[in-house]
């Protein structure tokens, strides 16, 4: 609103997101790489009401600054710490623009895959296979934990990994396909695993 207002003038928050899921149900290749389609859903939408390219950049580098300016569960840090002591390698996966490293939280994680490094995005089972191939380790053996039952829970269950929705936010169930154990908080999941919180 204060550096390009037309854009503001022109489109709601819902009508930019609704553009931004256009170009991707355009262009299905964009659909596993969040930078390009959000930078090219910026540049569509700044061209549209007389702004030059140089807007989606621009733009794009406020929202990725943004995107990393987190406030974390109290519980997230703490659990993270008594996974990797009790000697669970631990992965992030992600379909977006968000970087562990980035969160600072980097230090906690054995490695971070993203859609756009891999080619495909969840529910796509490739994401989980390439963890799997990462870790060293068959898709029994690995527990994903994650909060979107259409990303995550089909994705898992399309790759034959374990997983367990973190229902932060208890939503209403059930999901299909339904996931293996469902979770409030970090605290649940370590009772989950036969890991009391310290």
């Amino acid at each position: 609103a204060d550096h390009s207002p037309r854009v503001t003038a022109r489109y709601s928050i819902a009508e930019l997101r609704e553009v931004r899921r256009q170009l991707g149900e355009d262009d299905p290749a964009l659909r596993h790489h969040m930078t390009a389609l959000r930078k090219r859903s910026l540049h569509q939408v700044a061209e549209s009401v007389g702004y030059g390219p140089e807007l989606a950049e621009a733009a794009f580098a406020v929202f990725l600054e943004a995107r990393h300016r987190i406030t974390l569960y109290a519980d997230v840090v703490p659990a993270l710490e008594r996974l990797r002591a009790a000697g669970y390698a631990l992965a992030s996966l992600t379909n977006g623009n968000a970087d562990v490293h980035r969160l600072g939280l980097g230090h906690l994680f054995d490695f971070a895959l993203s859609a756009e490094g891999v080619g495909a995005a969840k529910p796509d089972p490739r994401l989980f296979e390439a963890a799997c191939e990462a870790a060293g380790v068959t898709a029994e053996s690995v527990v994903h934990v994650g909060d979107e039952p259409e990303t995550d829970i089909a994705g898992a269950h399309a790759a034959g990994v374990r997983v367990v929705w973190m229902n932060r936010l208890e939503l209403p169930g059930p999901v299909a396909p339904a996931p293996h154990a469902e979770v409030r908080d970090m605290a649940g999941l370590l009772a989950l695993l036969g890991l009391a919180a310290e």
